[in-house]
């Protein structure tokens, strides 16, 4: 995504917003709406005759794992990271949930990771690895990589991933950035 403006003259907006999507995670949930549709289909179609238990775990299994994965992949099949004059949120599917909101007096700094991939961070969605740090990956590519002052790193998987880290360095730079600083 870009940065917002209005033309030449109207200063641009207070507010950067990009996003991230994988349309192969549509494939995925429909995989879990299969897995769904099955589980309803034994339990309205079956004659229940060969034994009670086979076939509720089968149609409790089928349901639930159409569940897991449906909305496991529904989750993930965005990211949006808005950045403002005091901190970036990160919020992921159409619910925007798992949210991470990270004021900027707790970033260090930032840079572009071209090669964001999620073999490297063992899959997409919200990861950790205690070698990387936290990540929000919903496909593969370029990236924001956020360096915390606690010492972590958190990165976010966007679209004009420059442009984020411009606007992060430049809000920065202004001051709100470092600890402790007024907002």
């Amino acid at each position: 995504m870009r940065e917002h403006s209005h033309g030449g003259t109207t200063p641009p907006s207070d507010v950067w917003t990009g996003r991230a999507t994988n349309r192969v995670q549509w494939l995925l949930a429909l995989v879990g709406f299969a897995c769904l549709a099955l589980g309803i289909e034994l339990a309205v179609d079956s004659a229940w005759t060969s034994g009670i238990a086979p076939l509720a775990m089968a149609v409790v299994g089928c349901i639930a794992a159409g569940l897991l994965v449906l909305f496991g992949t529904l989750a993930f099949v965005h990211v949006a990271l808005k950045v403002d004059r005091e901190s970036l949120e990160v919020r992921c599917g159409h619910m925007g949930l798992p949210r991470r909101r990270i004021p900027l007096s707790q970033v260090l700094g930032a840079e572009v990771d071209p090669n964001v991939t999620p073999r490297h961070w063992g899959g997409w969605g919200y990861r950790w690895r205690p070698e990387k740090g936290t990540a929000v990956v919903v496909r593969r590519g370029e990236g924001v990589r956020l360096s915390l002052w606690d010492g972590h790193t958190f990165t976010i998987t966007v679209d004009d991933a420059e442009a984020a880290v411009r606007i992060i360095r430049d809000r920065l730079r202004t001051g709100t950035g470092t600890p402790g600083s007024a907002h």
